[in-house]
């Protein structure tokens, strides 16, 4: 049988069903390997969420592809997300890919692969449910898993395509899951992390109630279960009792992981999120009192935000003090409400080529960057800039150029940022000048060390 080679992207829930694919290979005598130039078959498991996965997908299909002239690879398979979103798109625009399967088409994989092998380019993406559940080859450390509780979403966000994508929500029987982590114990495995679109809301469309409290509970008395980790909480679910179900074990970690996406009443209305901020902001307070971890995410520059809005964002990110807080630019998704609101953010998403990304750059008064090729861009083109560091190497660069970092993005302030803009807009001559300088004597010594590794070279012949 063919040797398959995955590659996995995107969430958690991707990777379980990156994970049951695999079972489903190896039970028809797939031989399964990590490396992509051995492969015969090479499967991408694709993210479709927002225009950055996109992307990263689409590179990695192509990256994928090059093995078919480089490599042993005869079919390129691409599932998923994106899969299931651009069939017709990808079908037409990407020759490349040998075989389309959708996010509930797995079961027919084998068969799918026996035809695409001689020669036959299909496509399945129907809309069939998750399959939710199965035997799985794990791919994370042998000591913690995924385990999916459900799929889907009716939460109906404005911004976001999942139920586009994966429809509405559905939850595994509770028995089910239970046996699962059982299975997984006897295996060996420590830390169970249960993962879903909606973990909060898992069992209401089965009995009309949340049986997460129950299932924690359950699970908790499984032997060698050691950690119970949730990710993906809605806050409009959680309440004292799931809490309270939390703190009891202490196989159970106390750690909430709530995707918030905003603080200001209005903008959370504009972005169809349900929940009261208010019974959120207690509900934090009492976590915290109880000893939980508390993780999140925000949107920032969804249509129609203010300035008002975004300070109120920032003065409750000071007030909760999250352990563990990440921020994501607004992302415009067809098809899906926000897209068609008025007061879209000006943010470039096309892929620019460098010489394209160099000139826009260079129409700027100021840059803000956090990556570091952006920083670049701007002291080539005589840009002022006011670098944010996320890593040492921004600010090396920085600092090689004259000009200070402002901050960690962790310790970001509006007060701060505004303070830095003033004082680059009011010496933008002075610095550009500096940023000029240092720039030419960067060039110098990378001419010398050029000339010095051919010397080496030379003497190495």
């Amino acid at each position: 049988m063919p040797t398959v080679g995955v590659i996995s992207l995107g969430c958690s829930k991707n990777r379980v069903d990156t994970e049951l694919m695999l079972s489903i290979l190896k039970e028809h005598g797939y031989t399964i390997t990590a490396d992509e130039k051995e492969a015969e078959v090479l499967i991408v498991n694709t993210c479709g969420f927002i225009d950055p996965a996109k992307q990263e997908s689409i590179d990695t299909l192509l990256q994928m592809a090059e093995y078919k002239r480089t490599g042993k690879c005869k079919v390129l398979v691409a599932t998923g997300c994106l899969a299931q979103r651009y069939e017709k798109e990808l079908m037409t625009d990407m020759p490349e890919i040998d075989l389309l399967m959708g996010v509930s088409q797995y079961p027919r994989l084998p068969e799918a692969l026996e035809a695409a092998l001689h020669g036959k380019r299909q496509s399945f993406c129907g809309r069939d449910n998750t399959i939710l559940s199965g035997s799985r080859v794990l791919t994370t450390a042998p000591y913690s898993a995924y385990i999916r509780i459900a799929d889907g979403c009716d939460n109906r966000c404005a911004y976001c395509a999942i139920p586009l994508i994966r429809g509405g929500y559905r939850s595994r029987e509770m028995e089910d899951v239970l046996d699962e982590i059982r299975t997984l114990a006897e295996k060996g495995v420590k830390e169970h992390v249960l993962v879903a679109q909606d973990t909060s809301r898992f069992g209401i469309d089965r009995v009309g109630h949340s049986q997460l409290p129950e299932l924690l509970e359950r699970a908790a008395e499984i032997p060698g279960v050691e950690w119970l980790r949730v990710l993906y909480c809605y806050p409009d679910e959680i309440d004292e009792e799931l809490l309270n179900a939390m703190a009891r074990h202490d196989n159970i970690c106390k750690y909430l992981d709530l995707p918030l996406q905003h603080a200001d009443p209005l903008l959370l209305k504009r972005m169809n999120r349900r929940g009261d901020p208010e019974k959120t902001r207690q509900l934090l307070h009492r976590a915290r009192e109880m000893g939980f971890t508390l993780r999140t995410t925000f949107i920032v520059g969804f249509p129609g935000e203010t300035d008002e809005q975004f300070a109120h964002l920032m003065g409750f990110v000071r007030e909760i003090q999250f352990d563990r807080l990440g921020a994501f630019t607004y992302s415009p998704e067809e098809d899906t409400p926000a897209a068609r609101m008025d007061g879209q953010a000006g943010c470039l998403r096309q892929k620019y080529l460098s010489e394209e990304t160099l000139s826009i750059i260079g129409c700027m008064d100021v840059l803000v960057g956090v990556r570091l090729h952006s920083l670049i861009y701007a002291a080539v083109m005589g840009v002022p800039m006011i670098g944010v560091s996320y890593d040492p190497k921004v600010d090396s660069f920085l600092s090689s150029i004259d000009r200070p970092t402002l901050c960690d993005v962790k310790d970001f302030t509006l007060e701060r940022f505004q303070a830095a803009f003033r004082e680059t807009v009011e010496n933008r001559q002075a610095i550009q000048e500096t940023t000029a300088r240092r720039l030419d004597e960067l060039i110098l010594k990378l001419d010398q060390n050029e000339e010095l590794i051919r010397g080496i070279m030379e003497q190495a012949k």
